[in-house]
């Protein structure tokens, strides 16, 4: 009954196409230029509607996470452009990885990426990459490996997701060291400015600006927006230690906190801390360079042993070809 049903419009169909002049058969190549034109027409409206969207209204949501989703979609195109794919992924991830969260939440902030982001939406942009990255090797490997290497397609999108989040990871480090580094000189600067006559805010705000661009400056200032909002000292000074997450940067604080309760003058807690910072780099270097002789050890091994191998390689080669003979 189908299939009579499914010639007898075919028929129709070329009926009306040997009427309006065209060959039998161009009635599929039409439909499906209309579908093609309304695949385009579909994606360029969304891609114009995401360019041109507003920010989201405050209704029955809660109001933080609109100002938060607004904000995101401002800061980061990707998560505008393909916000309604990544929301699923979010709920997938805080589903099952849900014991990974606050570490990455820390990493997030160590990081210095914007505060909007919850470490599931990051992920969820992480795996939809990686997703989107699946062309690619489908061609390299076809190219490389025929049908046979399409097997290694899944495997690679697992890397490039696990790229992506040890990624974070690295760029969390890679900042810390660098607020490590740099923050004796800035809690030198604090102690001058401190000494000379400056208020505390005051030579928070000098020092923010001449090391303005810096991890160290962004994450004080921080600390003084926090001041400016109305927290405490201590408040903010928490806030900082909790956002890195450090050990070394959390006995500083700590430090600065305890002077704080104890009445300790903060100049005094900032050249001291100053001191420390400098002694424990110090003794880093020295661990460093400590370190360095044994883990040169093994690639010495494989140079000399390839260095024996290429000198008597050719002699033992010939004794076995020819023997003591030549």
């Amino acid at each position: 009954m189908v299939a009579a049903l499914h010639v007898e419009f075919t028929t129709m169909i070329d009926s009306f196409l040997l009427i309006a002049g065209l060959p039998p058969g161009a009635g599929w190549m039409i439909a499906a230029c209309l579908f093609m034109g309304a695949a385009v027409g579909l994606t360029s409206w969304w891609v114009i509607r995401v360019l041109q969207t507003e920010d989201l209204e405050q209704g029955a949501e809660w109001r933080y996470d609109v100002s938060r989703i607004n904000d995101l979609r401002r800061l980061d195109f990707f998560y505008r452009l393909f916000q309604p794919l990544l929301q699923p992924f979010a709920l997938l991830n805080r589903k099952f990885f849900r014991n990974a969260m606050p570490v990455m939440q820390r990493e997030i902030q160590a990081a210095g990426l914007p505060r909007c982001w919850l470490p599931e939406e990051y992920l969820a942009k992480a795996e939809l990459i990686a997703i989107f990255s699946i062309p690619l090797w489908y061609y390299a490997f076809y190219k490389i490996f025929d049908s046979q290497g399409l097997i290694l397609i899944p495997l690679f999108v697992v890397l490039t997701a696990w790229y992506l989040r040890r990624r974070l990871s690295a760029q969390a480090r890679m900042r810390l060291h660098q607020i490590k580094r740099r923050m004796p000189f800035l809690l030198d600067l604090l102690t001058l400015l401190m000494e000379a006559g400056s208020t505390f805010i005051g030579a928070m705000r000098q020092a923010v600006e001449e090391f303005h661009g810096h991890p160290v400056a962004q994450e004080f200032g921080r600390v003084l927006a926090d001041m400016n909002m109305g927290k405490t000292r201590v408040e903010a000074f928490q806030a900082m230690r909790d956002r890195l997450n450090d050990d070394e940067i959390t006995s500083i604080i700590s430090s600065i906190l305890q002077g704080e309760n104890l009445g300790t003058p903060l100049a005094n807690i900032f050249r001291t801390q100053a001191d420390v910072l400098r002694i424990k780099r110090t003794q880093r270097a020295e661990l460093l360079a400590g370190e360095a002789g044994v883990n040169m050890l093994l690639p010495g091994v494989l140079i000399m042993a390839a260095t024996v191998i290429i000198i008597i390689g050719p002699f033992f080669l010939n004794y076995l070809k020819f023997g003591l003979s030549l």
